[in-house]
């Protein structure tokens, strides 16, 4: 079953994917994110939700490339 890794991936993913659709319904009172002083325009909670399961989704696409840039033969003291 070389094609186990994919479909288990392809339903986890869908399964994030209806629960940010179904909280996204659910949840439309507009809120704004405070950090410190900054404070962001008002946007649905669900809106906020998918946005950042997409950067996380993409931060971690593109942290394990970035990571496995500096395992190399040649370098063996990164392993360690």
């Amino acid at each position: 079953m070389p094609n186990a890794p994919a479909i288990v991936t392809s339903f986890i993913l869908a399964f994030w994917i209806s629960t940010i659709a179904i909280l996204a319904v659910q949840n439309a009172t507009p809120i704004a994110l405070r950090f410190l002083f900054f404070e962001s325009v008002q946007l649905p909670i669900g809106l906020i939700l998918a946005f950042s399961v997409a950067l996380g989704l993409l931060g971690g696409a593109l942290f394990k490339p970035l990571a496995q840039l500096g395992l190399t033969p040649q370098n063996p003291k990164i392993r360690h």
